[in-house]
């Protein structure tokens, strides 16, 4: 495994996708000093984004993926299949922004914003450009194009931030312009606007790779591409289900006022676990490229390691961010520091759901992408499960342990049943190793005596320490293969 070239393109996709969204996450104390936890707007707004999440897995059903695997397959033209999959996410996006618009006010009446329909409407045509972005993100990360990927995200963000600071900060104290502040629910509704106007900018820096479409259409090749997504499809649907399924049922089981706060605290603090995500995703973008069509492609070696590794610096994240909470915590508002007891938990099934998708390389390299619907599916059921029968009772923790435990048995089925299909030399003992570490080292850190100081100091320490273990296992393996 070649890790100075995946360290090489995880940095530059890093800075799109940690650095990029972490400048995106800065939008979330503005939101949540901005817009009060009693008011429940925070709520709307997690409620909405988690809809287009489940969207964009509808409308891309999988092609992202489709894409690598068939671009590097032996006697088809890369840009056939580039067109093909262009062609396909692009009708099935214009299909479904039309059927939302013709039926927008029944659509936004089963949703509960009958009140802003336009909100619905706007998110439609949101996810509708997201899905065909989507191919053509791809295809810069098949082409190994970091640069141009990174300039389109990052123009995305600045221009996004730009527009929520005046939105938040300068219409309030307009006077011709309070009153449409308000009307949108004191400024939450335009924070959907601003996105979609940053989303149509994105798609005019695509205008190159759109004329891909016109590489042509092969049906033979478009037949055998759908063969190979559909399970792709039903997999990408039930992972995102885990991370959102609580968000969209949540004013289900909790309705009114009350669960529309919680969810909006729930939200809030889930957004500063998130940094567990961003390690993945920017993990993922230099990782599946090198697995599919890279110089050590379909190693096992290769999934081994990058498993390993990708274990010992999450756990190393973790440990981060649970010894500097005191500090971190004023990420968000005050109001919001009720959910702060949920992060441990939202960032373990994170970690859990990172090493799933790092164990899913067997079923799509062995294209038994079936199985990795049928365990999403066990995964999201469990969670499902977990919500529905505890969220009425103990609000948006259950939310957190649902996560928990689905991601934790989709990730151990993958496992056992990956050994039998694709057997991969995982080094069990090293990360069982260094995740009782990290485990033992949380322990002291909580027994310390309740001294923010104290704490962050010695924690410090410890991180120190478990950071050099870390180093040294890297050096030793270097010397040693």
């Amino acid at each position: 495994m070649n890790l100075k070239a995946l360290a090489k393109d995880t940095a530059i996709y890093g800075l799109s996708s940690i650095v990029g969204r972490f400048l995106n996450y800065l939008l979330v104390p503005l939101y949540t000093y901005k817009i009060a936890a009693e008011t429940g707007g925070y709520g709307i707004v997690t409620n909405l984004y988690a809809y287009s999440a489940l969207l964009l897995a509808l409308l891309t059903f999988g092609m992202e993926t489709t894409l690598f695997r068939f671009a590097s397959k032996e006697g088809n033209d890369e840009r056939m299949v580039f067109s093909n999959a262009l062609r396909m996410v692009g009708l099935v996006s214009v299909v479904f922004v039309s059927l939302v618009f013709v039926f927008l006010h029944p659509i936004a009446g089963a949703m509960g914003y009958d009140a802003h329909p336009e909100y619905v409407g706007c998110f439609a045509l949101i996810v509708g450009l997201d899905a065909f972005q989507a191919v053509m993100f791809s295809r810069l990360r098949q082409q190994h194009r970091p640069i141009k990927f990174m300039a389109l995200k990052m123009s995305f963000i600045f221009v996004n931030i730009g527009l929520n600071l005046f939105i938040f900060l300068a219409m309030p104290n307009i006077s011709s312009l309070a009153g449409i502040y308000q009307q949108f629910n004191g400024g939450v509704g335009l924070i959907f606007f601003a996105n979609l106007a940053c989303t149509a900018l994105v798609t005019l820096g695509f205008i190159p790779e759109i004329k891909g479409i016109f590489y042509g259409l092969d049906r033979k090749l478009c037949r055998e591409m759908l063969a190979y997504s559909w399970p792709l499809l039903l997999l990408g649907v039930v992972g995102v289900l885990n991370q959102v399924a609580d968000k969209i049922l949540f004013p289900y089981l909790m309705p009114g006022q009350e669960g529309q706060v919680q969810l909006g605290i729930y939200g809030a603090c889930v957004k500063v676990a998130m940094i567990m995500s961003l390690i993945t995703q920017a993990f993922r973008y230099a990782y599946e490229p090198m697995v599919f069509g890279g110089r050590d492609k379909n190693s096992p070696n290769t999934l081994a390691e990058g498993t390993k590794y990708f274990v010992l610096f999450t756990l190393l994240a973790w440990l981060a961010v649970m010894f500097y909470m005191p500090i971190i915590r004023h990420f968000i508002h005050p109001s919001y520091w009720d959910g702060l007891k949920v992060i441990p938990i939202v960032m373990m099934a994170e970690i859990f759901m990172g090493v799933y998708f790092n164990l899913s390389f067997w079923y799509k390299l062995t294209d038994k992408t079936w199985w990795g619907a049928i365990m999403s599916a066990v995964g999201v059921a469990v969670m499902i499960a977990v919500n529905v029968i505890f969220v009425p009772r103990i609000g948006y923790m259950a939310c957190a342990w649902g996560g928990f435990a689905g991601y934790g048995i989709a990730m151990l089925m993958s496992f056992f049943i990956g050994q039998k299909y694709y057997p991969v030399p995982y080094d069990l003992w090293g990360i069982c190793r260094f995740t009782l570490m990290a485990a033992a080292v949380y322990a002291v850190y909580v027994v310390l005596p309740d001294n923010a100081w104290l704490r962050m100091g010695i924690g410090t320490v410890m991180l120190a320490a478990f950071t050099a273990l870390i180093f040294m296992d890297i050096k030793k393996r270097s010397i040693t293969k």
